[in-house]
């Protein structure tokens, strides 16, 4: 069975997000070992210098790097990020588990970012949209695609 872990960046606080964040959770244990990490975000003053942004990325990465599984596929949420469609998202979850492991990771950054070292480490970046989403929402969509890529994985009629 596949291994799925999330480590997201910051904890949700709103019970709607929660609720939703539950109710995948719920869902994918069906399908895979998953698990969701909640890392916390380096403190920035209300209007950071670059330089304080990109010491409290570091700082995160530090963080980050340490709880990537050992082995793990990498793949992390960037706007930079490739575009897939859910097939191909479901398409890519499935070589990666039949070719080289059954590990697989996915991160969601701070709200300022992702430091680079954290971004040559991925072996995918992909990004949901050009539009910009709030990061709470971000970890539900998330979830949702990857109970969405199983459900194409197994054949259901979730995804029409």
């Amino acid at each position: 069975m596949r291994s799925v872990s999330v480590l997201a960046m910051g904890k949700l606080k709103e019970k709607f997000y929660l609720d939703a964040v539950r109710e995948y959770e719920k869902r994918l244990s069906g399908y895979c070992r998953f698990s969701l990490t909640e890392l916390p975000e380096h403190r920035l003053p209300d209007n950071p210098s670059q330089a304080q942004i990109d010491e409290g990325l570091r700082r995160e990465a530090e963080l980050i790097l340490a709880r990537i599984p050992k082995g793990a596929w990498f793949c992390v949420l960037t706007p930079e990020g490739e575009k897939l469609s859910s097939e191909a998202l479901a398409r890519t979850i499935d070589d990666v588990s039949l070719r080289k492991t059954s590990q697989l990771c996915f991160l969601l950054g701070s709200s300022f970012g992702i430091d680079p070292t954290v971004k040559a480490r991925a072996d995918l970046r992909l990004s949901f949209s050009d539009m910009t989403f709030p990061h709470h929402l971000a970890r539900v969509m998330l979830l949702e695609q990857l109970y969405r890529a199983e459900n194409i994985l197994a054949g259901t009629r979730y995804h029409k």
